[in-house]
């Protein structure tokens, strides 16, 4: 028997709205708590900070062996483009830290301060009190800073999102367009300084992070939450990829004994990837093979992947060297994505 137009449910047209106006207080309640929670869409990633004890040996050596132009300067702060930008590595002075990787930064659709702070608050982030803990002001905590011309920004300041996830790790938040430089959503990079040599290699964009935590599953589970990121392989059962944009991806690493969270290293595309070719220009920089010892300041090495992590049958080659402070940069192919293949560019995943 058809029910009446009035009895009507979510299945015959009635939105889900109605439906819940119409239930009893405690039961309406509970059914919106279980809505999830918003989400931010990515676009891409934008940049990350190297902070470094000699912020000049460092732009000598990433020139001289990328040929990275000046994209902007925030200060004392030197941003190098990658590729067309707007994606760049920036370098900064350690100080009395250690050098390493401060930070990573995501790119959102749809930016503004108020939004993401809103979603960030959905998540059980939440702003920052007092000056301490670092850029965002510890783990599940948010800061805001408005980055005025003194240091390259916008007379009305370019706001800049930095939030820590369950870590402590350091993600920045910003609109598609941030190159770094001046504008209210930090788009305006006009003035590029050429690098002075050519570089012996050139790559094209940035391409993923490693990020070493102590819970994995919990850090994954985290960042798919807040950006509904898709799995775009995996590196081992357990070890998935996290897709952002094209053929990018954020991999949280889980390891026993990990009591600091940290970026333990970033990836470089670039056209073109042969190992070969790519350790001989690297020797010739003055950058010599590891041996069997840690890697120490300027080295390079070669792990190969194999079916077990995800590679092919016969070893997926990725490439690692260290920068003056021992910072590790891995260098792939611009279709790599994590996956199998020689290139590690076969992945079945859904794309983010």
């Amino acid at each position: 028997m058809r029910r009446p137009a009035a009895d009507q449910d979510e299945g015959w047209g009635l939105t889900r709205r109605a439906v819940l106006l119409g239930l009893p207080a405690a039961i309406a309640g509970r059914a919106w708590a279980q809505a999830p929670a918003p989400r931010l869409s990515v676009r891409d990633l934008n940049h990350l900070t190297l902070s470094v004890a000699d912020p000049a040996r460092s732009l000598r050596f990433y020139q001289g062996l990328f040929g990275m132009p000046v994209q902007a300067r925030q200060g004392l702060t030197t941003l190098l483009r990658v590729g067309r930008g707007p994606q760049f590595l920036a370098l900064s002075a350690a100080g009395a830290t250690p050098p390493g990787i401060t930070h990573l930064c995501l790119t959102v659709d749809d930016f503004s301060v108020d939004r993401v702070l809103r979603v960030l608050a959905a998540h059980g982030v939440t702003p920052a009190e007092g000056t301490g803990g670092g850029l965002s002001g510890g783990p599940m905590r948010v800061r805001v800073r408005r980055r005025g011309p003194d240091v390259g920004g916008d007379p009305a300041g370019t706001p800049e999102i930095y939030f820590g996830d369950p870590d402590g790790i350091v993600v920045q938040l910003q609109d598609p367009r941030y190159c770094g430089g001046r504008g209210v959503a930090g788009e305006i990079c006009a003035a590029v300084e050429p690098a002075p040599t050519v570089g012996l290699l050139a790559v094209e964009a940035l391409n993923h992070f490693t990020v070493r935590v102590s819970d994995a599953a919990r850090a994954n589970a985290f960042h798919q939450a807040l950006f509904g990121f898709a799995i775009r392989s995996y590196q081992g059962p357990t070890a998935p990829t996290l897709a952002v944009g094209d053929v990018g991806f954020l991999m949280y690493s889980g390891r026993r004994g990990v009591t600091t969270a940290a970026i333990d290293h970033v990836c470089l595309n670039m056209r073109g990837f042969a190992v070969d070719r790519v350790t001989a220009a690297l020797e010739r920089y003055g950058i010599t093979p590891r041996g069997t010892a840690a890697p120490g300041p300027l080295q390079w090495y070669v792990s190969m992947r194999g079916p077990e992590r995800g590679g092919a049958k016969e070893g997926t080659p990725e490439l690692y060297f260290t920068d003056p402070d021992g910072i590790p940069i891995q260098l792939q192919d611009l279709s790599y994505c994590g996956g199998g293949g020689v290139l590690g560019n076969v992945c079945p995943g859904a794309a983010g």
